[in-house]
């Protein structure tokens, strides 16, 4: 029998939000157990936004549509389709959506995304 050499993600895992928040997990610690890396496409509304935190793993975004808005230490920098940031581990940021529209992106972390790692702070 050939050893199977891929990994085919039909149905990601859906993490329970209450922000209106859509993350679907493809690959991560939720959805076939990876603790190396996570990714995940999310759908987050008009005027949404997180606590700032400071994550324990490198995470990469690249903007599909809409725009996404970062604070990073000092610095506020605003995403738009096509455009990707890479925030390094043990950097506090804050994720924002305050515009009108939308916002759908792809989210890598090395390592994975996990609740323990992340250190959101209390709102």
């Amino acid at each position: 029998m050939k050893e199977k050499k891929y990994s085919l993600q039909k149905f990601p895992f859906i993490v329970p939000t209450n922000d209106g928040k859509l993350i679907e997990e493809h690959f991560g610690l939720a959805s076939d157990g990876n603790s190396e890396l996570s990714i995940a496409h999310m759908v987050v509304p008009a005027g949404w936004s997180e606590p700032f935190q400071t994550p324990e793993f490198d995470e990469y975004t690249f903007i599909i549509k809409g725009k996404k808005q970062f604070i990073i230490d000092d610095d506020i920098i605003v995403l738009q389709a096509g455009q990707s940031i890479k925030i390094e581990k043990n950097v506090r940021v804050q994720y924002s959506n305050p515009f009108t529209e939308p916002c759908e992106y792809l989210a890598i972390c090395l390592p994975a995304f996990s609740m323990q790692k992340v250190n959101r702070e209390d709102s």
